[in-house]
């Protein structure tokens, strides 16, 4: 039991739970997301994580702003966990150690291992690109979360603005104009699906057929994306860039623009040694690094013993 933990990936529509036997990660048991009410999901998390049975420890990834240290969550998007204490929570009903952390983190910790838990990429920026934008951070192997636990929301850095004015419009809510959620998601690529044509949720198969607007619209999107990829490794000079989440499916249809795009922004000199890929994990990703965390984390606290 030393080295089996279990992942638990907390989404909008679905909670996926998998089981990390050593290197090998079993198939992710799926079901519906009960969102009706805090304590509602609490429940239902207890259940999903006694149902994989026994293990050193549990790791949460969630879709909000989390206080790590704590495990609070701060601020959540489609879940209604705001303000829970949610490691403390679930620890105490579990009686196991959780680590609770943000659920493009966790991806982000996925893909800088390989499937053997050997590091493939000291430094990595993640991007996942779905209904809006996330982030993860990994430097020297580990999560980099910042002062406070939150960093990496990359969503919200400043891609795009009105010049000459200052300071830029605020909309008074997020995400902003201009950042890189408002420009570079899927609700986005739905907004530029829309104007050839397109129903929300199609562009992205349309394009793979060779539809001639859609492949405009992912080029758009995937040339918006890469400035914040530029911004990445302008700013980290990571080994490896890797964009995960609903869109990446379009693959190299947004990736070769982004690339373009990107090479554009970088300064010379910066980021030569830096790839810009697909993620490899694709929806198990999340499930997969949260299990990761909750080892490293296991180990660390066994460190300072």
């Amino acid at each position: 039991m030393s080295d089996r933990l279990i992942g638990v990936d907390v989404g909008g529509t679905k909670i996926s739970v998998a089981v990390l036997d050593g290197t090998t990660l079993h198939p992710p048991k799926i079901r519906r997301t009960d969102t009706s009410d805090g304590e509602h999901l609490l429940e239902q998390l207890v259940e999903a994580i006694g149902e994989a049975g026994e293990a050193q420890a549990v790791g949460v990834a969630v879709p909000s702003v989390i206080d790590f240290a704590s495990g609070r969550v701060r601020t959540s998007v489609n879940v209604p966990l705001a303000d829970i204490a949610l490691r403390e929570v679930l620890t105490e009903r579990l009686g196991i150690p959780v680590f609770v952390d943000n659920d493009a983190t966790c991806a982000a910790l996925a893909e800088a291992y390989d499937d053997g838990g050997e590091l493939v990429a000291r430094h990595l920026v993640m991007f996942t690109v779905g209904t809006g934008v996330g982030g993860g951070i990994v430097i020297d192997g580990r999560v980099y979360r910042g002062a406070t636990g939150a960093a990496a929301e990359i969503g919200h850095t400043i891609v795009g603005g009105a010049l000459g004015g200052t300071p830029f419009p605020h909309a008074g809510r997020f995400p902003q104009p201009g950042s890189l959620e408002a420009l570079a998601s899927g609700s986005a690529l739905n907004e530029l699906g829309n104007e050839h044509g397109l129903p929300d949720a199609t562009t992205v198969d349309a394009a793979r057929e060779g539809h001639e607007g859609a492949c405009a619209a992912i080029d758009l999107l995937g040339r918006r994306l890469g400035v914040g990829i530029a911004n990445a490794i302008n700013t980290f000079d990571p080994d490896l860039v890797v964009i995960g989440g609903g869109v990446s499916a379009a693959g190299e249809l947004l990736l070769a623009p982004a690339r373009e795009e990107a090479a554009r922004f970088v300064l010379h000199g910066v980021g030569t040694k830096t790839l810009i890929c697909q993620a490899r994990y694709g929806p198990e990703a999340g499930v997969r690094g949260a299990a990761l965390l909750a080892g490293q984390e296991i180990e660390s606290e066994a460190a300072v013993r």
